[in-house]
C-alpha cells in the first residue's frame, strides 16, 4: 500500500528522485497528472486506467464529465523513472503544481501525490484547521 511522506529536491533540468519505496509498488513506468488543491498525481498505468474510468465517465453531453476528463486526461503524461528513480516533470505540470525547490510526495493508498513544499504546509494546516468539518462532510457522503 502506498503511505507515508517523503522530501525530495527538484534539481537542475526539473528531475527529481521519485521515492524508492514508492517504486517498489507502482514500478518504472508512471502516469504523472494534474490532482486536486494545486497537487500532481502519480499512478502506475493500471491505476490510471481505473482512476479514469471511476472519475470521467458519464454521458459525454454532460459539461462536468468533459470537463473532469480535460482536467485529467489532458494534463496526463507517461513517464519512466531512471536507473537512479528520477523523472523529469514536465512543464504545464510544473507550472501548474508549483513545484520549485524541495517537493513532498504523499502515499495515499492508491496514488501519490507530488507537492511544492510550500503548498501542502498550507494544505495541510488547513485540514488540521477543517478537520471536524471535512469528517462531518464525509460521513454524509453516500459511498
Amino acid at each position: 500500500m502506498l503511505i507515508g511522506e517523503f522530501r525530495n529536491k527538484l534539481a537542475d533540468g526539473f528531475r527529481v528522485p521519485f521515492p524508492k519505496k514508492f517504486r517498489e509498488l507502482l514500478g518504472s513506468r508512471l502516469i504523472l497528472a494534474q490532482g486536486y488543491e494545486g497537487c500532481l498525481i502519480a499512478v502506475s498505468p493500471t491505476q490510471w486506467v481505473d482512476i479514469v474510468e471511476g472519475s470521467a465517465k458519464g454521458p459525454f453531453v454532460a459539461q462536468s464529465v468533459r470537463d473532469t476528463t480535460r482536467f485529467l486526461l489532458g494534463s496526463a503524461a507517461e513517464i519512466e523513472l531512471d536507473d537512479q528513480g528520477r523523472f523529469v516533470v514536465p512543464e504545464g505540470l510544473r507550472e501548474y503544481s508549483g513545484l520549485k525547490e524541495e517537493t513532498v510526495f504523499l502515499g495515499l493508498g492508491r496514488w501519490v501525490e507530488i507537492w511544492d513544499l510550500t503548498r501542502w504546509q498550507e494544505r495541510k494546516r488547513y485540514i488540521e484547521e477543517h478537520g471536524s468539518e471535512i469528517a462531518e462532510k464525509i460521513s454524509k457522503l453516500e459511498l
